[in-house]
């Protein structure tokens, strides 16, 4: 077994290459101008011309344009009633205990919380479990009360069943 050196690692033959250096005289094959050709708004620096189609209407403004980014648009975490049950039984979930995104998050049972955590009603809940969300499905919000316990929802997605 060898032992391997910090100051002896290289990469494989062949795997990087050298870049080509332009402008570096007639012998190296890319001198003068190299490889731009002659005179002309594309042998000059600082050329933007990406887009332009020689007068013709270009692409970008021929296609038509549709929708809107809204920049306040909310993105929620989503987790079925389904996923609660099985954090529960699997020992990652306190049942006494309030079940909020930080909760959650913490036992693994989601990876972060984003702007908010939406609960949706696939699935079985069996356990009284108290959460506070931010939004809830009406199916989501059935499953919890059946089960016996109580669903807090504070801020964003209210009780659109999706």
């Amino acid at each position: 077994m060898f032992a391997m050196k910090l100051n002896e690692l290289r990469d494989n033959p062949g795997a990087t290459k050298a870049r080509i250096r332009v402008g570096r005289g007639i012998g190296s094959g890319k001198g003068k101008t190299a490889g731009r050709g002659v005179k002309g708004q594309k042998s000059r620096t600082g050329v933007s011309i990406n887009g332009f189609e020689g007068g013709q209407m270009p692409l970008y403004r021929r296609l038509p344009k549709r929708g809107f980014n809204n920049p306040s648009r909310q993105s929620f975490a989503v987790i079925n009633v389904g996923r609660l049950q099985e954090a529960v039984e699997a020992g990652r979930l306190d049942a006494a205990a309030p079940v909020t995104a930080e909760t959650l998050v913490k036992a693994g049972v989601l990876r972060r919380a984003l702007d908010g955590v939406r609960l949706l009603g696939k699935g079985e809940l069996n356990v009284a479990l108290t959460i506070e969300v931010a939004g809830a499905s009406a199916t989501a919000r059935e499953a919890v009360e059946k089960a016996g316990g109580t669903l807090k929802v504070h801020g964003g997605a209210e009780a659109t069943d999706a």
